[in-house]
């Protein structure tokens, strides 16, 4: 019996056993609710007595004292989930903080993406549950995407399972290849849920430098070095986040020639390649990869459609049918409607994208202000909707340094700590806001200053 249900069943014996007047207090126990206060109007039929007052006191839950997974104990709450409750505290207490921390792009989709929404969402027959593997028209926009894109060729069919986002790609491959204590090669600095998503599988996260001096390609001298007996899954992303270091086809193939004499799976996190970057590439460019490697990749960034959540996963058809066997069972299809959006929006033109960079290349300008405002160095040839800067001598603590200027100008800048060591003598800013905003930015840290 329910907790609730039990309650309702307590009343009635209540009204059966009780001849005169009911107690003004009870006291129920239940686990999970808490109630203080009830009113009932009720009159029973062979009685006139009714329950005016009520006053209910609900026994507190012991949901504290039940023990979380073991796994728990290796991950913290996202650091941009407790950031943004504070700047939501802030501007609720009229701070009107500016978020330049986070890549959610501000600006729209394009109209033809919204009215390919709108047209399947109208359709009776549309809201159904979808296909775990997406619909056909969608793996092959991908696949024609790849090629116009990247002058590479997958089959639609075997070499494409479409995300609701890139991100869950990355817990379905853990899922899909990590045991207990296998190891994981994750980028220092990267992505944080390279090695939460790890983590959560229980394995051993072994960090590898990525070297400013070397354009923010891999230590391998580190690499040739370390144990990579249990080695089982090496995370790379270029273009890379947070630095914006591009790769090029000499890192490919070595990267690939690496995973091949390890026996490593080797997934490149690719949502980057479209921003601000003339020369976009695949890992699969490279003779071989498919045999070793994955690419996860995405519409979020790129074509402004980061809260619909469409992504893909590309490459070797057995892998993907193993990752599959993770993602049937944590979701039921992405819909329709959001689907024909992303097939129109993967059919946009070139001229769509030049847009958007133009954009970008205004707000960037700002940001390169704002870091030199701050004393800060940064490398022109990065590429991205961000902009990675190092901090002057002069500062000690990215963490505290960021937070002083959250507090006092009310605008938010990532510290580059949160990515790795690696990083801890960075701070992030997003390209995600106007220039405008950006210039508001810049007034608030210099008065500041």
């Amino acid at each position: 019996m329910s907790n609730i249900a039990g309650f309702c069943y307590f009343l009635s014996n209540c009204w059966a056993n009780y001849t005169q007047v009911l107690p003004k207090t009870i006291t129920f126990v239940a686990c999970n609710v808490n109630i203080v206060g009830f009113f009932i109007p009720y009159q029973k039929p062979t009685k006139r007595y009714h329950i005016r007052t009520l006053s209910i006191t609900f026994q507190k839950s012991n949901m504290q004292q039940i023990a979380t997974a073991q796994r728990l104990q290796t991950v913290e709450e996202y650091y941009f989930s407790i950031k943004l409750a504070q700047i939501r505290q802030m501007n609720e207490a009229g701070k009107a903080v500016i978020n330049l921390g986070i890549g959610s792009p501000d600006l729209p989709p394009h109209p033809s993406v919204i009215a390919a929404l709108h047209q399947t969402a109208q359709q009776s027959n549309t809201h159904g549950y979808q296909s775990y593997t997406g619909i056909p028209a969608l793996r092959q926009a991908m696949a024609a995407w790849y090629w116009r894109i990247y002058g590479v060729e997958l089959s639609p069919d075997k070499e494409i399972l479409p995300l609701m986002g890139s991100k869950e790609g990355i817990v379905h491959i853990s899922l899909a290849y990590l045991n207990p204590d296998d190891t994981v090669l994750v980028p220092n600095p990267g992505y944080p849920t390279y090695t939460s998503a790890s983590q959560l599988c229980q394995a051993n996260i072994v960090s590898y430098p990525l070297l400013a001096e070397q354009q923010w390609q891999p230590d391998w001298a580190y690499l040739e070095q370390i144990d990579l007996s249990r080695a089982k899954i090496m995370w790379v992303n270029y273009p890379n986040m947070p630095t914006g270091a591009n790769a090029n086809l000499q890192l490919f193939e070595k990267l690939v020639a690496f995973a091949h004499q390890h026996q490593l799976l080797l997934v490149n996190d690719n949502p980057y390649s479209q921003i601000l970057n003339p020369s976009p590439m695949s890992i699969f460019q490279v003779d071989g990869a498919k045999e070793v490697a994955l690419e996860l990749n995405s519409l979020s960034k790129s074509y402004n459609m980061a809260g619909w959540r469409v992504g893909m996963l590309c490459g070797n058809a057995t892998a993907l049918q193993n990752v599959l066997k993770v993602k049937s069972n944590m979701d039921s299809g992405m819909f329709l409607g959001i689907q024909q959006a992303a097939i129109q929006a993967l059919q946009l033109p070139q001229t769509w994208q030049e847009q958007q960079d133009k954009i970008y290349t205004e707000r960037r300008q700002k940001a390169y202000q704002i870091v030199a405002t701050l004393g800060c160095s940064h490398d022109p040839q990065q590429t991205g909707m961000f902009v990675w800067a190092k901090l002057p001598d002069s500062i000690t603590n990215a963490t505290q340094f960021v937070d002083h200027i959250l507090e006092q100008a009310h605008v938010f800048i990532t510290p580059g700590s949160i990515f790795g060591s690696e990083g801890s003598r960075y701070i992030r800013l997003s390209l995600c806001s106007t220039a405008e905003t950006f210039e508001t930015a810049l007034q608030r840290i210099q008065q500041l200053l």
